[in-house]
């Protein structure tokens, strides 16, 4: 048996036992290394950063924890840097079983700023009915939400007392894992003129490229990498810059096995 007949016949155990090892490796170790924002993720980060100190910044959470390894470093990087420059978060969120870790988020990363609830960030919740929720928040905030997830009216929190639609929020965030990015755009963006920033998952920031292209949106976040770029702009190193080490070291070892698997196909088929 030659070495590429033994190769086809691997045991997948091992091939499991390296990536895991390529996985487990870097981060015991926290490698590191430096990485270049991409443009798209700068624009982001720019369009936060131009904003005046106490000007709104809505987020919305639009994922669960299938998705939180991508876009929990995400929030927390782009609250890290609201707080720093002193700007107000409004969150709320359409998918239920995710608001719990934008409240997380939010409670640990104001609590580091000391910023004080009702006055310098608030969370909304949840109301059902994406377009319309949508839609209504561009006339008036409280049509939707009359009080937070307290219950306490928005009326009485000092955040909300000058704030009524989109055009007294400085930027929306949409943090996506499906298509409710998209909705946004059709309803806050090409409505209301609103101005948005998308932070996304790896498989759906794909999709959103055109509506960057179209000026529809002023930024996009992409998966693990567009975190650790977001990470690496506001000089926090989170799990997401932590994490591309592994990322990396996967995608080349997967490379590796693809060219290496379809050289021993070739091989031993021309044997035959």
């Amino acid at each position: 048996m030659n070495f590429w007949e033994r190769l086809g016949r691997i045991d997948r155990r091992i091939i499991y036992l390296v990536v895991f090892l390529g996985v487990i490796i870097p981060l015991l170790l926290k490698v590191t290394f430096k990485v270049e924002p991409m443009r798209e993720v700068k624009q982001a980060y720019e369009e936060v950063e131009k904003l005046p100190p106490g000007s709104a910044v809505m987020i919305s959470i639009d994922y669960d924890a299938s998705s939180m390894p991508e876009l929990q470093p995400m929030l927390v990087a782009i609250l890290e840097h609201c707080f720093k420059k002193d700007l107000k978060v409004i969150m709320l969120g359409h998918w239920p079983l995710g608001l719990p870790l934008g409240q997380i988020a939010l409670d640990k990363v104001a609590k580091k700023y000391g910023k004080v609830y009702g006055k310098d960030y608030v969370f909304l919740g949840f109301r059902p009915g994406v377009a319309a929720v949508m839609i209504n928040l561009g006339k008036e905030i409280r049509q939707v939400f009359n009080s937070d997830y307290k219950g306490t009216p928005i009326d009485s929190l000092p955040i909300m007392q000058n704030i009524h639609n989109y055009n007294d929020i400085g930027i929306l965030i949409g943090l996506e894992a499906g298509s409710t990015g998209d909705m946004w755009v059709q309803f806050a963006q090409a409505r209301y003129n609103a101005k948005i920033i998308l932070g996304a998952t790896a498989v759906v920031a794909p999709d959103l490229y055109p509506y960057l292209q179209a000026n529809q949106i002023v930024g996009l976040i992409g998966g693990l990498r567009g975190a650790a770029d977001y990470e690496s702009l506001v000089h926090v190193l989170g799990p997401a810059y932590l994490g591309m080490p592994a990322q990396t070291t996967i995608h080349v070892l997967v490379v590796i096995l693809i060219i290496l698997g379809n050289l021993g196909y070739f091989a031993t088929r021309r044997r035959k």
